[in-house]
């Protein structure tokens, strides 16, 4: 496969692990007014994420390397998991209880430039450079962004809302900079897990901090509802598994572009043209209109230019590609 076609393949899994991230949202605000404590939707999500991984596991390179990759570097492991999982999705559901699903959905894509601008901190490499192609695109996605999200607002923001924004900025930085914490560990002890792999290993290394979740839970909450045990179920099986493991894929093969790894991790923006794209076709929401559908259309106009970007980079490139 050419350079372009590996950038363009992975920018792709990306945009298809955000459409499955969309579940994330609307499914975690609905139990949060149903009344179903965030405590449990955070904690559930990944305890139900380490059975259903398990199952896959044995068709996806095994346990084993896994496990020794843990055992061997448990702090490494504890600190990227305990960061880009449980901080990350703590703060996202805290955040789903204080404001509404669009805010959530919306501020969380800060995440498109989030990983570029704390590279000089992670890399000591080629890829500590920001590309300023990369985050010039990246700030057209994030303008749009804001317009959909003036759009969506139609006034003020409450005290509760700014808490909940407050909360997915902060979640927005964790995410990327876990993930490529892990994939920078990883390198560095030459150890080749695939996508699966490193789901599962920050999977388990999180449980833990889970379990403690979940029993502050039970203790300020009682058991969970029926309907949440369901919803959650939905959200660590779509989200959880698939749309993580496609986006872990994703940023394995370009690890080493920088450019393109921005690339892939901006486009979870798409999430947002997803939400809305969803809510007309199946909950009957309004189409977007005024500052609303501009951004909209800016945000897909810098999915467009990014895929431009990667795929003109990786034919100028000479770093060779890793395949995982």
């Amino acid at each position: 496969m050419s350079a372009q076609r590996h950038v363009l393949l992975a920018v792709a899994l990306s945009l298809l692990s955000a459409l499955l991230f969309t579940s994330t949202y609307v499914l975690n605000r609905a139990v949060a007014l149903d009344g179903g404590h965030w405590a449990w939707t955070a904690s559930l999500r990944f305890l139900f994420m380490l059975p259903l991984m398990l199952l896959l596991m044995p068709w996806q390179g095994g346990v084993a390397p896994v496990w020794r990759s843990i055992r061997a570097a448990p702090g490494a492991w504890l600190g990227w998991s305990g960061l880009g999982f449980v901080l990350f999705y703590v703060l996202l559901c805290f955040a789903a209880a204080s404001g509404p699903a669009w805010l959530v959905a919306g501020s969380f894509q800060v995440m498109v430039v989030a990983g570029m601008l704390c590279a000089p901190m992670l890399y000591r490499d080629e890829r500590a450079r920001i590309p300023r192609a990369g985050l010039a695109v990246g700030l057209v996605i994030i303008t749009g962004v804001l317009l959909m999200q003036l759009g969506h607002a139609q006034g003020a923001l409450d005290v509760s809302s700014w808490i909940a924004l407050g909360c997915v900025l902060v979640a927005a930085f964790a995410y990327p900079i876990g993930n490529r914490g892990l994939l920078l560990h990883l390198e560095g002890s030459g150890e080749s897990l695939n996508a699966s792999q490193r789901v599962f290993g920050m999977t388990l290394a999180s449980q833990p901090a889970w379990l403690a979740l979940a029993a502050w839970a039970w203790m300020q909450a009682g058991p969970p509802s029926s309907s949440q045990l369901v919803s959650v179920f939905v959200v660590a099986m779509v989200a959880g598994v698939l749309a993580t493991v496609l986006f872990f894929q994703a940023s394995g093969m370009v690890r080493s572009n920088a450019t393109a790894l921005g690339a892939v991790e901006a486009m979870q923006a798409a999430e947002v043209v997803f939400a809305a794209l969803l809510g007309v076709l199946l909950l009957g929401e309004q189409w977007p209109n005024g500052q609303a559908l501009c951004g909209l259309l800016l945000v897909v106009a810098g999915i467009v230019m990014f895929a431009w970007v990667v795929a003109r980079d990786a034919a100028l490139s000479r770093i060779p590609i890793r395949r995982r």
